[in-house]
């Protein structure tokens, strides 16, 4: 086994109404609320373009998110435990997130965004455009979810 570490730098923050974990909406796909992300000045240029996406990937560290690691989680949306990696769950042996956002406004260095669903201040690691050319896939099965997603 190979062991690993990588060391990340926030590239910025995102602000969001919600000052807890527990005020966040479950997935940015059920959110309304509106944030900013607040891009560090000396990573200003690598936005240029990205005015002309409708939505994009924010990636981003669970700075909230407890140490412990359990490998048997129970998702908020069922009452049963299953695998941490079949599931979103925050704790995570890598506290990384992800969400697709609505880019309403680009100014300068902050992007007004739509459907936010992490915690104001959370530190953002990167930003890429979504494209549902690359980024729409059709999917068969959907494993526990399954049950959830008619009731």
């Amino acid at each position: 086994m190979v062991a690993l570490t990588f060391q990340m730098k926030a590239i910025g923050v995102i602000h969001t109404p919600f000052k807890t974990p527990q005020e966040t909406p479950i997935q940015s796909a059920r959110s309304t609320a509106d944030g900013e992300v607040e891009v560090f000045e000396e990573y200003v240029e690598g936005l240029e373009g990205l005015e002309g996406f409708s939505h994009i990937f924010l990636f981003y560290v669970w700075h909230l998110a407890p140490v412990k690691v359990e490998l048997k989680v129970k998702p908020f949306l069922d009452e049963q435990e299953y695998g941490l990696f079949a599931t979103r769950y925050p704790c995570r042996p890598n506290p990384l997130g992800f969400s697709v956002v609505r880019l309403l406004q680009r100014d300068h260095n902050r992007l007004l965004v739509q459907g936010v669903d992490v915690v104001d201040q959370t530190p953002l690691l990167d930003i890429k455009p979504y494209n549902p050319d690359f980024d729409v896939h059709p999917a068969e099965r959907v494993g526990w979810y399954e049950h959830r997603a008619h009731k």
